[in-house]
């Protein structure tokens, strides 16, 4: 009887490993992806918050620098466009004021696109442009360039005479269109 059990464990162990090759079986099948990719655009603002320094003389305007950096994939007929406002006046009153072109800014060092040129100024009411991207333009990997790109914005306050003593503030908003 011992040699009986024996056999049989022989053939079906002889059987098992034969099945899996003899009973195979492979599909394959694809599938066709697609994906519409527009224009898009990011952007971010290095610096979280900006100080204005006076150079220390009497009068002298104020200035700081900020830095923004962004990402653009246009069409082949469309642009971008990176604008800046101010979400208010400066607070509190009696001191500089958007509304009498207080603010002013310079753009350069755009590393992809055309920096705004001469000196532009910061208004509540409407935008002013900081960087143009033209048609067909692309940011980071496969593209040329650095990812991501950045411009630089010198600000400029005005300091006169006429402004009363304290601290005054304002927010500047950036934004970014793609075509």
């Amino acid at each position: 009887m011992a040699k009986s059990s024996t056999l049989g464990l022989v053939s079906l162990g002889i059987l098992l490993g034969c099945a899996p090759g003899a009973l195979a079986n492979s599909v394959a099948g694809t599938q066709t992806l697609s994906a519409n990719l527009g224009a898009n655009a990011k952007l971010s603002v290095v610096q979280p918050s900006v100080s204005l320094l006076n150079a220390g003389t009497t009068f002298a305007n104020f200035t700081g620098a900020v830095t923004v950096q962004y990402k653009v994939r246009t069409t082949p007929s469309g642009s971008s466009t990176l604008v800046v406002n101010a979400a208010s006046d400066f607070s509190p009153a009696n001191g500089p004021s958007t509304a009498n072109s207080d603010l002013t800014y310079t753009c350069s060092g755009a590393t992809l696109g055309s920096a705004c040129s001469g000196s532009q100024t910061v208004l509540t009411s409407s935008t002013t442009n900081v960087v143009t991207v033209g048609a067909g333009a692309c940011s980071g990997s496969g593209c040329a360039g650095p990812n991501p790109n950045s411009v630089s914005i010198s600000l400029t306050l005005v300091d006169s005479p006429t402004f009363k003593t304290g601290s005054y503030s304002t927010s500047l908003t950036f934004s970014i269109s793609a075509l």
